[in-house]
C-alpha cells in the first residue's frame, strides 16, 4: 500500500511554531492537490488546509492567518508551517491527496501538542 509520511510534530508552545512535512514519494505528487487534516481527541477529523496543483491555497477559518501550507513539486514534500500555536491546534495531523480516489486513505499522521 502507497503510504505518505507525515512528520515534525511535537511539543509546541502557545504562541509558538512548528512545521510539519509530508513526504509523497510514492505518487506523481505534481498531479495531485493536497491537503493538511487533524483530528483532535474526541473530536471528528477536519480540514486544516488544501494545495492546488497550482499552489492555490485555502485554509479552515480556525487557522487562517496562522497556518501556511506550501508545496516542493520537486522533492515531492507538503509543508505546513504553524505559527502562534494555540492549545486547540493539539491534534495528529495528517496529509493526503484531495482527489476522491484518497478518500479512505489515511496514513500515521503526526502528533502535535501546545501546551505550556
Amino acid at each position: 500500500q502507497v503510504q505518505l509520511v507525515e512528520s515534525g510534530g511535537g511539543l509546541g508552545q502557545p504562541g509558538g511554531s512548528l512545521r510539519l512535512s509530508c513526504s509523497a514519494s510514492p505518487i506523481s505528487f505534481s498531479l495531485f492537490g493536497m491537503a493538511w487534516y487533524r483530528q483532535a481527541p474526541g473530536k471528528e477529523r477536519e480540514l486544516v488546509a488544501s494545495i492546488t496543483t497550482d499552489s492555490t491555497t485555502s485554509y479552515a477559518d480556525s487557522v487562517k492567518g496562522r497556518f501556511t501550507i506550501s508545496r516542493d513539486n520537486a522533492n515531492k514534500m507538503l509543508y505546513l508551517q504553524m505559527s502562534n500555536l494555540k492549545p486547540e491546534d493539539t491534534a495528529v495531523y495528517y496529509c493526503k491527496p484531495t482527489a476522491t480516489s484518497w478518500t479512505s486513505y489515511w496514513g500515521q499522521g503526526t502528533q502535535v501538542t501546545v501546551s505550556l
